[in-house]
């Protein structure tokens, strides 16, 4: 977490923050304001959809994902996130709150999501030869209504490629897994706000898994994500897209408002931490009813889990528990501004 000194959180340096006019924060005091739309969230209906198949798993690890895999998905506190977003200064590239400024690190971003930190920058270009790419790189020609633009439909990935035949061949397994990896960015790191294309741009830096593991993933998350904060919090926004979860777990392991209490009487309880899985189907989300995922199960200690030893879990994985209106009842916008208004130094890490 990057942290500057105490500022008087009620006045304005408009030499610095030229954007205020049309700032989000300024039609609060108005009643103007408006929470953040609700984008669709994709990651829990493609870890219904695409049921990882155990013999692309060691591909997904090569690559470094898997730990977003693992991490799945967590049930969005909107209200947080709008409150958030009104702190959000896109000239600062900061949170500004009552006792300083805050932002979220690539450390951060590294710890929470598990991704590559070092390494070459994420890049290239976006005037793709679609044909070409898909037919080389995933084994199918997407037909017309899967595309819009450069971007490919996410439901049809997934109809393509999430059940590889028993008897294929070690090329089409590994089509299949940058079929998975590319909806998995598509569906958690670079989503839209619909939730259901993913730009085929880097599917070209998943022609090979191990040099995909050593690009900076973090670097180009939190650039993205800095990017749909600058975005949402002007005025005239009203949807925000991008890595939703990152911000949400980052509120909530660094600051005092909107976590999860879990019944204990400690400060800042700390949730339990899941050191491994038993199997993929533990990211199946339950339902509807279960409002999280409380079908992560423990592997007791000292058993390992079967088949290949899976890599550590990033630190987001121990927020993967269930999340109701009984556990963490101060959902509410108006609620989420008193506390921040309030917030302490004490009470942030």
């Amino acid at each position: 977490m990057a942290f500057r000194g105490l500022r008087d959180a009620d006045s304005l340096d408009t030499s610095v923050l030229v954007l205020q006019d049309r700032h989000r924060s300024h039609l609060v005091d108005t009643e103007q304001f408006q929470e953040v739309r609700h984008p669709r969230q994709q990651m829990r209906a493609f870890l219904s959809m695409w049921r990882m198949d155990p013999r692309i798993r060691p591909y997904v690890i090569r690559a470094g994902f898997y730990g977003i895999y693992r991490l799945g998905h967590i049930i969005i506190d909107w209200p947080l996130i709008t409150c958030l977003v009104e702190r959000w200064r896109p000239e600062t590239h900061t949170f500004h709150v009552p006792v300083g400024e805050m932002t979220i690190t690539l450390q951060d971003v590294a710890i929470i999501l598990g991704l590559c930190i070092d390494g070459p920058a994420v890049t290239g270009t976006c005037v793709l030869d679609v044909v070409g790419l898909c037919g080389e790189l995933l084994g199918v020609i997407p037909p017309d209504e899967a595309l819009r633009g450069s971007a490919i439909s996410i439901r049809w990935l997934c109809q393509q490629l999430s059940t590889p035949a028993p008897d294929v061949d070690e090329v089409a397994l590994q089509r299949s897994a940058r079929g998975f990896i590319l909806t998995l960015m598509g569906s958690f790191l670079f989503a839209d706000k619909k939730g259901v294309h993913v730009h085929l741009c880097f599917l070209s830096l998943l022609r090979d898994f191990t040099q995909t593991s050593s690009y900076s993933w973090v670097g180009a998350v939190l650039a993205h994500t800095y990017q749909e904060l600058c975005r949402a919090s002007l005025d005239r926004r009203r949807g925000i897209s991008g890595c939703i979860t990152l911000i949400q777990l980052w509120s909530w392991e660094r600051l005092h408002m909107g976590r999860p209490d879990f019944g204990r009487s400690a400060a800042y309880p700390a949730p339990p931490f899941t050191h491994a899985l038993r199997d993929d189907d533990a990211d199946v989300v339950a339902g509807d009813a279960a409002e999280g995922v409380d079908d992560v199960l423990p592997v007791q200690q000292g058993v390992e889990p079967e088949g290949e030893l899976e890599p550590a879990l990033p630190l987001g994985c121990r927020w993967r528990v269930p999340l109701t209106r009984v556990h963490n009842p101060s959902g509410v916008l108006l609620l989420y501004r008193d506390q921040l208004d309030a917030q302490a130094s004490d009470k942030v890490l």
